[in-house]
């Protein structure tokens, strides 16, 4: 039953990151479809009226962009480019670098560093908790998670004694915050010693 529920919610989880950014893909080409089509439409009155060719030559067009735009990406000066953007106006959205992380980490592609389970030492209790990074003086800052929403908590600086470092995938950390605790004791099998 364990397996046909996680098999559930995983396949869930997957499909919603699958089907929300092709709806919201769809939704943007189509906005800027209508944008181009009066660039398009002396153009388009050179061709038969059994043609779409209003939308047809918008779409070109908008993929001719998107074409365009890819391959400049994929360059060296590409990619420092779309990272100066995503760090100089992105990041300043607030969450934003938060949420790109959890993504990246439930579809597997994070970096391990960013969000790493463990169990924090919270007056005489041991919490399900994530490591967000180390600070010079070698404290850790830590995110507390709320139960039973993970995304929703409180932030600690504490000494690395009362942090305590999970050998598990964030997937797996993250379930037993969503099921109001059902599932430490497996966690807690696994603190690193």
């Amino acid at each position: 039953m364990k397996r046909i529920s996680s098999f559930i919610v995983r396949s869930l989880i997957a499909g919603v990151l699958v089907v929300v950014p092709l709806y919201l893909a769809i939704l943007l080409l189509l906005k800027a479809m209508a944008s181009v089509v009066g660039l398009v439409r002396p153009l388009a009155a050179l061709l038969p009226d059994w043609m779409p060719a209003e939308n047809l030559l918008a779409l070109g067009l908008v993929l001719l962009l998107c074409f365009l735009v890819g391959a400049v990406v994929r360059t060296r000066k590409g990619r420092a480019m779309r990272e100066r953007v995503e760090t100089s106006l992105f990041d300043r959205i607030p969450g934003y670098a938060v949420l790109r992380n959890l993504t990246l980490q439930l579809v597997g592609q994070g970096q391990e560093s960013v969000w790493k389970p463990a169990f924090i030492e919270i007056e005489d209790a041991l919490v399900p908790g994530f490591i967000i990074e180390q600070l010079e003086d070698g404290r850790l800052t830590v995110f507390v998670p709320s139960v039973p929403t993970p995304l929703a908590g409180a932030v600690y600086v504490l000494s690395p004694e009362r942090v305590h470092p999970l050998d598990v995938p964030f997937t797996q950390a993250i379930k037993p915050i969503s099921r109001w605790g059902s599932g430490c004791g497996e966690l807690l099998a696994t603190i690193r010693t």
